[in-house]
């Protein structure tokens, strides 16, 4: 059985170099409010899920499904396989701030797994794999699988316990996700985990991915991943010796994973879903929220801000530059990019760019998902058209200046081809940039 203390920490450390105790002190984030998960509207522990791990307990109780155990790596590549993630997202981290640090190091770190709408940690030696899966709904949900064999293994839903940190600021709390850079220190160190905060695509690779191992190519961009250890004062061969990286093999023993790298790639997607997912899940709880209590009125002005907010990072209209191109050394660019329709002229919101941004037409993936789908009417109607107004140049604010023409252009045309019920005005060619 997995034991309390696990229970009580949360798997939901599952992704991420938790980022809590970088926020300590901020019980409420002013532009975030805290809404309670046990609202009327909301309902998170009571209600049931719709999850692709839920889903697949499902089918396990049917028997339509089993997990294989291998002596290896236990449940993994059965779980990975039934949830259709690629192995190839593989991201390895090492610093110490999971529930299972006992068993994690720069020698032995934990391995993360994902796809667009669950996520998979595991750690070697460790007593269960974590589990995060997206409900279109009601944002993640956690789940433990105990690593250990079994006649009949069982996912097992964490509650309250997770939300202690991943219901918080730094995932505008709302149950969620968040990606972390930190300064990994050794047990003796002073500087403890001061400096840490939440990344995603506005902040600057410099300051990016401390406490991960990245492999990849990005020509004389500098980042904090690599270092194992605090080294202030170091002699710049040392840190260039952390940089553009194509293998592991001298650092760790990468034949204990099912991949051996940490694709940079990977982890610069993984960055901008966690902030996208989160501020979709946010928009959904706070509308359904004032349609419960009969305040539609009064929410109109903060929807519209909030619509603001999502469309600017979905639109990647603050993303940081990316000062030289960058190249990954799995097969993820690839796979990625195959996994979504493609217009008429084969163009794909999953193509990477590399060269000067993440994607080569800016908007994001995650459109094209449940999550999406399932925010509420009145707010999907409202980012519908502030998404158009964009994208067609009726909106010209600065916010929205480093999207050129031929970008709007672009992302239009690809979503009238590739996004199913969109509304009627987006088939007009009225007003296209």
């Amino acid at each position: 059985m997995i034991s309390q203390r696990l229970l009580l920490l949360g798997i939901a450390s599952l992704v991420l170099t938790t980022a809590v105790w970088a926020l300590q002190g901020h019980d409420a984030n002013p532009d975030f409010p805290a809404i309670p998960s046990d609202h009327k509207a909301i309902q998170y522990t009571e209600r049931a899920t719709d999850d692709s791990v839920a889903r697949l307990q499902e089918q396990m109780k049917k028997g339509e499904v089993k997990l294989e155990f291998q002596p290896r790596w236990g449940y993994l590549a059965s779980v990975l396989k039934q949830l259709g993630i690629n192995v190839d997202s593989q991201l390895l981290v090492f610093s110490r701030t999971s529930s299972q640090v006992s068993e994690i190091s720069p020698i032995s770190p934990r391995a993360i797994y994902f796809n667009d709408n669950v996520s998979v940690g595991y750690v070697q030696g460790g007593r269960a794999l974590e589990l995060a899966a997206l409900d279109p709904k009601q944002g993640m949900v956690f789940y433990t699988l105990d690593a250990q064999k079994s006649d009949k293994p069982t996912f097992s839903r964490q509650g309250m316990n997770c939300l202690q940190c991943h219901m918080s600021p730094a995932t505008l709390n709302i149950p969620g996700l968040m990606v972390s850079s930190v300064y990994p220190t050794d047990r003796d160190s002073p500087s403890g985990r001061a400096g840490s905060f939440v990344t995603d695509h506005r902040i600057p690779l410099e300051d990016r991915w401390g406490g991960w191992y990245v492999t990849g190519r990005h020509g004389t961009i500098l980042h904090r991943g690599n270092i194992p250890v605090d080294l202030f004062d170091r002699p710049s061969e040392s840190e260039l010796q952390t940089q553009n990286l194509v293998s592991l093999d001298e650092r760790l023993n990468t034949a204990a994973y099912p991949a051996p790298t940490s694709d940079i790639v990977a982890l610069m997607t993984l960055e901008h879903q966690t902030h996208m997912t989160n501020l979709i899940t946010r928009i959904g709880w706070e509308t359904r929220v004032a349609v419960a209590e009969g305040k539609l009125e009064e929410f109109r002005s903060r929807l519209e801000s909030n619509i603001n907010e999502l469309a600017t990072y979905m639109l990647f209209a603050d993303e940081a530059p990316m000062r030289a191109p960058i190249q990954g050394v799995s097969t993820f660019t690839k796979t990625f990019s195959q996994r979504v329709p493609r217009d008429k002229q084969g163009r794909s919101l999953r193509d990477f760019d590399l060269e000067t941004r993440l994607f080569r037409y800016p908007l994001s993936y995650m459109v094209y998902g449940p999550a999406f789908d399932n925010i509420p009417d009145i707010a999907r109607d409202g980012i519908y058209r502030k998404l158009y107004d964009v994208l067609t140049g009726k909106d010209t604010s600065e916010t929205f200046a480093r999207l050129s023409a031929e970008d709007r252009r672009a992302v239009l045309e690809i979503l009238r081809d590739t996004k199913p019920n969109l509304p009627a005005y987006w088939k007009s060619s009225a007003g296209a940039p």
